[in-house]
């Protein structure tokens, strides 16, 4: 994977998320441009895996609650209602991109929904790194939308809509263990899905060229078992082709702090 500077009008750009390690991820002509650590939607409520567009860019957003037994959290609220913008009830945020069927990437309510399972099947980004996307997006589509009208949009409750003549190509995955870089990645397995098991770690190893002659089941097993929700297990590929792979692998936060460190900009005033 080759990671690369953004540049504006260089139109060849989508986006990938993987659920379980909470990664949003921008790519231009066939490289990383930039990632973001969101919330997705929670168990009872699964984001889709598979593939999604975006066509529209929606800044201050209304919204239409489903019919769904999660809107009767949302005191005084309907389905099928519309929620303006400038609705205190209203929990999209200062900008929404359509996924089709509902799905939405929205605006997170506050930092403590990164990296966790917080929504009705949507992504929910921090709203400086919504801005920042968005704002990628436009100048990679050279989009007539100025930087100024936007900064005013930003400042009021004003609907703004930007349409993409080209969808941007929305790839959601479910990825427990993932080699990347000479890295072996365990995330955890948010959805229960039952993947985290030896056989399927041996088979993406040996698909990534990995050696594993010297990792054996009860290795393996002891690895997949130190993941917890908030954790990821990393270790080196050349860890495990020496049968170093438990005493090199480390134990990381899935969110590192300084990702949600910052905080939310205030909301604006109702």
């Amino acid at each position: 994977i080759e990671s690369a500077e953004f540049e504006p009008n260089q139109p060849d750009i989508r986006l990938t998320l993987n659920v379980p390690s909470f990664r949003l991820t921008l790519w231009q002509n066939g490289k990383e441009v930039k990632s973001y650590y969101v919330g997705v939607g929670m168990k009872d409520y699964p984001i889709y895996i598979g593939e999604r567009e975006a066509t529209e860019i929606i800044w201050n957003p209304a919204w239409i609650p489903p019919a769904s037994d999660w809107v009767s959290s949302h005191k005084g609220v309907k389905p099928g209602e519309v929620i303006k913008a400038s609705d205190a009830r209203n929990p999209l945020g200062k900008v929404k991109i359509p996924l089709g069927d509902s799905y939405l990437i929205h605006q997170a309510a506050s930092t403590s929904d990164v990296g966790n399972l917080v929504s009705h099947g949507c992504v929910r980004v921090l709203r400086s790194d919504l801005y920042d996307l968005t704002e990628k997006i436009i100048a990679a589509r050279s989009l007539p939308i100025s930087a100024k009208r936007i900064e005013a949009t930003k400042r009021s409750f004003k609907t703004l809509y930007a349409h993409l003549d080209e969808p941007l190509p929305v790839e959601i995955n479910y990825d427990t263990l993932v080699v990347e870089g000479g890295v072996l990645h365990i995330y955890p397995d948010v959805y229960n899905r039952g993947l985290n098991r030896p056989a399927r770690l041996r088979a993406e190893l040996v698909t990534s060229h990995v050696n594993v002659s010297q990792l054996d089941d009860a290795t393996m097993k002891r690895m997949l078992s130190q993941v917890t929700r908030k954790t990821q297990l990393v270790v080196d590929t050349r860890s495990i082709e020496e049968g170093r792979a438990l005493e090199e692998a480390q134990l990381l936060p899935l969110v590192p702090k300084k990702a949600v460190g910052r905080k939310q900009n205030p909301p604006s005033p109702r």
